[in-house]
């Protein structure tokens, strides 16, 4: 039994407490050929916020385990929402800080959980897009994950963490192809 805890006390070890950053938001292919020969116009990204009805911490950071993951853009996860939104509308050439639509979002969900077992992550916010000033588009899209989470730390917390920053490029997915996204920026 004593050997038992000492070895799972030095599993523990290689867990350790530690701050992670998620890596820089990169473009996918999936997203960019959801973007191309979709005939949309080219759009400006504005403001993205946390829901500050949600609190400060949905912003700042999760836990993983006993591990803090950190987004790098500005250490707000809803500015790497926001630049992972212009990396894939760049990647297709749809970027454009001058253009009359405006993408603006509010970050309402950040979660993920890393137990023995099953891990699960979730991720939401509320995109709206403004054409010469008007709304013409507003929603609500969440996003999640399920996999299957190992006892050893450091196998579970590196697989959440990629689980979790995945839900990024997942969600801006869900977004390019909302037939009442792509209709509200579709070229007049």
């Amino acid at each position: 039994m004593a050997a038992l805890l000492i070895c799972m006390a030095g599993l523990l070890q290689l867990a350790g407490c530690a701050e992670m950053r998620m890596g820089q938001p990169k473009a996918t292919i999936e997203n960019a050929a959801k973007l191309r020969g979709a005939g949309l116009a080219p759009v400006e990204v504005g403001r993205f916020t946390p829901d500050p009805a949600k609190g400060a911490g949905l912003d700042q950071g999760v836990s993983i385990r006993s591990n803090k993951l950190r987004s790098p853009v500005e250490d707000s996860f809803a500015q790497y929402l926001r630049q992972t939104l212009r990396v894939e509308l760049a990647s297709a050439g749809l970027l454009d800080p001058g253009a009359d639509a405006v993408v603006t979002g509010v970050l309402s969900d950040s979660q993920v959980d890393a137990p023995i077992g099953q891990g699960t992550a979730s991720l939401g916010a509320r995109f709206v897009v403004t054409r010469a000033g008007n709304v013409c588009y507003d929603k609500q899209l969440d996003v999640n994950a399920t996999w299957d989470s190992p006892f050893v730390g450091a196998v579970a917390i590196p697989q959440a963490a990629g689980q979790y920053e995945a839900l990024y490029r997942k969600l801006v997915g869900v977004l390019l192809v909302d037939p009442a996204f792509q209709s509200a920026l579709a070229k007049p």
